[in-house]
C-alpha cells in the first residue's frame, strides 16, 4: 500500500487563478506598467475588461502610468457606463492635470442620464485649479445644493478645501460654508484652518484652532507649517513643545524653519532629537547648510545620511543640488553627480535638469553642457536650463544656437525661453536681434510679453544708449514698471548722462517709495555729475532719512570646501591679514607697471546717445 503525503498540494490552476484575482483586486494602485499591461492583457481574454467593476480598476492603474489614451479607450469599451466608472474617470483626468476632459466627462455622464453620487463632485472639484476655478467651484456648488448633497460631510468639507485655495474671494466664501455648516467633523476645521493659513491668515487660524473642539496632528501640524513659513520660529517653538504628539512631518517643519530664517544651530539641534529619521529631515537639513554655503556641515551630514543605508531619491537629490546651485557650492553637487551616475537617477530627466542648472549656476557651462548633451529624454525644462546657463556666462552665440536647434527638434518655446534669449542678446549688446525676438513671442508662439521680458529689453536699449526708446518702451508695458526696471533706467542715464530722463525716472521711483539706497546714490551721483550739489545734499539727506545703507557688493569663492565671502574694506576673515598683504603686494607690482588708477568716482565716460 502506498504512502499518501500529509500535505496536499494544490491543483496549479487554482494557484494561478488565485494569484490572478489578488492582482485584479490590487490592480488599481498599481504604477508599474509592464505589470499593468499584463493584467489588461489577460482581462481583455477573459472578456473581463468591460466588467463595470473591473473597468474603473483599470482605468485607476493606467491613470497612475500616465497611459491617458489607454485609460479612455478601456472607458469607450464599457457599453453601459455606470456612475462608478465616470467618477474614476474623472478623477483619472484630474490626476492627469486636465481639467476640462475631467468637465467634459460630467456633462456627458448627465447627457447618459446618469445622476452624480457624493463621490462624483469631491472628484471634480479637485479639477478645478486654474484661473476659472472660482466660478466653477460656484457652479459645482449649486449642483450639489440641486441634488442634495449639502448634507453628507464629505462634499461641503471638499467645497471648503477648494474654496480656500482661490484667493481671497474664494477665501471668503468659504468662510460662509464652514460658518452655516450645522455639523462639522475634524476635516471641515482642518480645511477652513489650511487655507486661512495659506492665505497668511495666521490671526483667524490660531482663533478657529484655539475653538476647535478636537484636534488632530494634521490641525498641529497645519499651524505649524503656517508660522514656520512666516518666519514666527518663536511661536512655532511653543506650539511645537505643546504639541500631544510629534510625527516626522512635526519635526521636518520645524527644521525647515530654523534652516530658512538662518538659524542653523537650532535646526542641527532639532534634527539630532528626532527619534525615527527618514529621508525628509535629511534633506532639509543638509540642503539648509548647503543654501548658507557650509559645505563641510552639508558634506559630512551626507556621509552621515549614507552611512545610515539611506539611499537619496528624486526629491532629495533635486533639493540638495538647487541648494548647491542657489550658494555656488560645486564640491557637494560633483559628490551629489557621482552619486546619481552610479544608480537609475541618471536616465531621471528632472534629476539631470537640476544637475545641469547647478553646474550652470557655479559657473561651470562645459560640465552643464555634458549633462545636457547625455539627457535621454530632454523636456523643454532642460533646454531652457541649458539656454539660461548659456547666456547668464556670456556664451551668446552658443545660446541662440541652442534655441534654434530646440525648434527644429519639435519643442515648444514657452515665456522662460525667451527670458534666456533677450538675456543672451542683452550680454552681447544684439539690439537688432533682440527686438526681432522681442516681436515674434506673441505673433509666431503667442508668448505674451511678461515684465521679465520688458525688464530684459528695457536693460539692453538702455545699455545700448537707445534711452528713448526703452523709455518708450517702459511706457508701453501693460503692467507698471517695477523698481529694477526704474533702477536699470537710472543706471543707463548715468552712464549716458542723460539728467532730464533720469529726472523722469526719479519722480517715478518716488511714487513707489522706494528705500532702495542704491538707487539713491546712483541719483545722488547723476546730480553731482551734472554739478547740482543742492540735489546732492537733498538725495543725500533723503537716503538718510530712509534708515537704510548701500549694501557692499561682496564677492564668494569656495576652497576646500567651504565658502568665503569678502566685501569691501571686510576684515573679518580669519586670513585677512594675509589676504590684504597680497593686495598690497599687487598693488605695488601695478604701480611699477606704471598703471595709474583714476580715483573721480564722479568721471563718466562720454558716449553717444541715440534719442
Amino acid at each position: 500500500m502506498s504512502q499518501v503525503s500529509s500535505s496536499v498540494r494544490p491543483p496549479t490552476f487554482f494557484s494561478h487563478r488565485r494569484l490572478f484575482e489578488q492582482k485584479v483586486a490590487e490592480l488599481s494602485k498599481c504604477s508599474d506598467l509592464n505589470q499593468v499591461k499584463q493584467i489588461q492583457a489577460r482581462l481583455i481574454k477573459a472578456n473581463l475588461h468591460q466588467d463595470p467593476f473591473v473597468a474603473p480598476k483599470l482605468i485607476s492603474a493606467l491613470s497612475l502610468c500616465r497611459q491617458t489614451p489607454s485609460f479612455i479607450n478601456v472607458f469607450n469599451q464599457v457599453h453601459e457606463p455606470n456612475v462608478h466608472l465616470y467618477n474614476t474617470l474623472i478623477r483619472a483626468f484630474t490626476y492627469n492635470s486636465m481639467p476640462l476632459q475631467a468637465f467634459s466627462a460630467f456633462f456627458h455622464m448627465q447627457r447618459n442620464g446618469i445622476l452624480p453620487d457624493n463621490f462624483t463632485y469631491p472628484f471634480l472639484l479637485k479639477a478645478c485649479a486654474d484661473q476659472f476655478a472660482l466660478r466653477r467651484i460656484q457652479m459645482i456648488h449649486t449642483h450639489i445644493l440641486k441634488f442634495g448633497f449639502y448634507y453628507d460631510i464629505f462634499v461641503p468639507n471638499a467645497l471648503i478645501d477648494s474654496y480656500s485655495k482661490c484667493g481671497v474671494d474664494g477665501l471668503q466664501e468659504a468662510k460662509k460654508l464652514f460658518d452655516g455648516m450645522e455639523d462639522r467633523d475634524t476635516v471641515s476645521w482642518n480645511s477652513m484652518i489650511a487655507g486661512l493659513v495659506k492665505a497668511r491668515e495666521l490671526g483667524e487660524a490660531r482663533l478657529l484652532f484655539d475653538e476647535m473642539p478636537e484636534r488632530d496632528t494634521v490641525t498641529w501640524n497645519t499651524l505649524l507649517d503656517g508660522y514656520a513659513k512666516a518666519g514666527d520660529m518663536n511661536v512655532a517653538f511653543e506650539l511645537f513643545e505643546k504639541m500631544p504628539e510629534r510625527t516626522i512631518v512635526s519635526w521636518s517643519t520645524m527644521i525647515w524653519g530654523y534652516c530658512k530664517v538662518g538659524e542653523m544651530d537650532m535646526a542641527r539641534f532639532l534634527f539630532d532629537k528626532i527619534p525615527v529619521k527618514n529621508l525628509v529631515p535629511w534633506t532639509i537639513i543638509i540642503s539648509g547648510y548647503a543654501e548658507k554655503g557650509l559645505g563641510k556641515e552639508a558634506s559630512s551630514l551626507y556621509d552621515e545620511m549614507q552611512a545610515a543605508k539611506l539611499k537619496p531619491d528624486v526629491a532629495t537629490v533635486v533639493s540638495i543640488l538647487t541648494a548647491c546651485g542657489e550658494s555656488g557650492l560645486l564640491t557637494l553637487g560633483k559628490r551629489i553627480h557621482l552619486y546619481i551616475d552610479g544608480t537609475k537617477l541618471r536616465y531621471n530627466t528632472q534629476v539631470c535638469n537640476s544637475l545641469l542648472d547647478m553646474y550652470s549656476k557655479c559657473g561651470v557651462v562645459n560640465r552643464a553642457l555634458r549633462v545636457f548633451h547625455g539627457i535621454v529624454e530632454k523636456d523643454l525644462v532642460s533646454w531652457n536650463a541649458m539656454l539660461q546657463g548659456l547666456a547668464v556666462h556670456g556664451h551668446c552665440k552658443e545660446a541662440l544656437q541652442l534655441f534654434s536647434r530646440m525648434k527644429q527638434e519639435g519643442f515648444k518655446p514657452n515665456e522662460i525661453t525667451f527670458v534666456g534669449v533677450l538675456c543672451a542678446c542683452t550680454h552681447a549688446g544684439l539690439v537688432k536681434e533682440a527686438r526681432h525676438y522681442f516681436s515674434v513671442m506673441e505673433r509666431d508662439y503667442r508668448v505674451v510679453p511678461q515684465i521679465e521680458h520688458y525688464g530684459c529689453m528695457i536693460d539692453l536699449l538702455g545699455r545700448g544708449g537707445y534711452l528713448q526708446e526703452a523709455f518708450d518702451l517702459m511706457k508701453r508695458m501693460p503692467m507698471k514698471p517695477n523698481a529694477i526696471i526704474l533702477g536699470t533706467l537710472l543706471g543707463a542715464c548715468r552712464v549716458h548722462n542723460a539728467l532730464e530722463l533720469a529726472e523722469e525716472v526719479i519722480d517715478q521711483l518716488i511714487e513707489l517709495e522706494i528705500s532702495d539706497a542704491g538707487n539713491y546714490a546712483v541719483i545722488s551721483n547723476i546730480y553731482a555729475a551734472a554739478g547740482r550739489w543742492d540735489d546732492v545734499a537733498r538725495v543725500r539727506r533723503q537716503m538718510k532719512g530712509t534708515g537704510t545703507l548701500k549694501p557692499s557688493g561682496s564677492s564668494l569663492i569656495e576652497v576646500d570646501n567651504v565658502l568665503h565671502q569678502f566685501t569691501v574694506e571686510d576684515r573679518s576673515h580669519p586670513d585677512a591679514y594675509r589676504i590684504y598683504k597680497m593686495i598690497d603686494r599687487l598693488g605695488e607690482h601695478l604701480r611699477q607697471a606704471g598703471y595709474v588708477p583714476k580715483t573721480d568716482p564722479l568721471s563718466l565716460p562720454k558716449r553717444r546717445v541715440s534719442i
